[in-house]
């Protein structure tokens, strides 16, 4: 006879009292193992471009893992970049984000591949997450997906020496020499 698995809810993930990190995806909690250096260094320079970039031009927040992302009571994620527009401000609150960024970055790890490129996101889709970034370290890759019709259409792609754009943020380019260099 098969057991029922417990369906984890927002209120069961913040009744943990571990140290460890979790996500909760379609109800099902999941251990999120310690990123690598490399997928640290990626995070830390897109963090410090795209802030910049949104700091100079006064457009809203940007937050980093580890932040809570609420996007429904059994969809709890933490996106390694998250962007709120200023016009959205109002789904920023103490315990996290309540509600679909605007702009998230996701940096995939060998471990997290399968969650990120497909779990997580049609997870962002089906919550209106306007523009997904995919960062692959391995293949010094970056794909940038916009959200067309509730699912998500390529914006954008560059390789080793290439460059992206977003196609929300107008005028934000990364250039990936800079973002890979010595990774």
């Amino acid at each position: 006879m098969a057991t029922a698995t417990k369906r984890w809810t927002y209120q069961d993930y913040l009744g943990l009292d571990d140290d460890k990190r979790y996500e909760v995806i379609e109800g099902e909690l999941l251990e999120m193992p310690a990123p690598s250096t490399t997928h640290q260094r990626l995070v830390k320079r897109i963090v410090m471009l795209l802030d910049n970039f949104v700091e100079e031009k006064n457009l809203g927040e940007v937050f980093v893992s580890p932040v809570d992302v609420i996007l429904s009571d059994t969809n709890v994620v933490q996106p390694d970049v998250v962007f709120v527009s200023k016009e959205r401000s109002e789904i920023v609150k103490e315990k996290g984000v309540f509600g679909a960024p605007d702009l998230v970055v996701e940096v995939i790890s060998p471990s997290t591949l399968k969650r990120d490129t497909e779990d997580k996101k049609r997870i962002y889709a089906e919550h209106g997450v306007k523009e997904l970034w995919l960062v692959f370290p391995g293949e010094r890759a970056v794909e940038v997906f916009t959200l067309k019709g509730g699912s998500y259409e390529i914006c954008s792609f560059g390789y080793e020496e290439g460059s992206v754009k977003s196609c929300n943020l107008k005028g934000f380019e990364l250039n990936l020499g800079e973002l890979f260099k010595e990774v």
